[in-house]
């Protein structure tokens, strides 16, 4: 890239930060309560992003073939326990990867 093309770069990353930071702001002040939807939304879509990744890691799991989705029953297992245990998200997460990864490496 040319030195140009280098600072062109950077001034349309630093732009839409800065649009994707103070947009928010701009469109909901503090001093006007904030649209229903809003806060719908804001209930919602965090179950609804955590269900969308739930499927995504278990689409390609095959039951009926190598290890029959022992490591990722197991895995979901780990973490349900660590959620209902400590009630810490990333623990959750980290724990049941950690005892995925080494589900797969060291016994499956």
């Amino acid at each position: 890239m040319t030195l140009t093309q280098q600072i062109i770069t950077i001034l349309m990353v630093v732009t839409g930060t800065m649009i994707t930071r103070f947009l928010p702001f701009l469109l909901f002040p503090a001093d006007k309560p904030t649209p229903k939807y809003i806060g719908y939304l804001g209930k919602v879509l965090p179950a609804a992003v955590f269900g969308l990744l739930v499927i995504y890691c278990l689409k390609d799991v095959s039951i009926l073939s190598g290890s029959h989705g022992l490591p990722e029953l197991i895995a979901i297992a780990v973490v349900i326990l660590l959620h209902y245990w400590k009630r810490q998200m990333l623990l959750s997460i980290a724990g049941g990867t950690i005892c995925y990864m080494l589900l797969v490496q060291l016994l499956f």
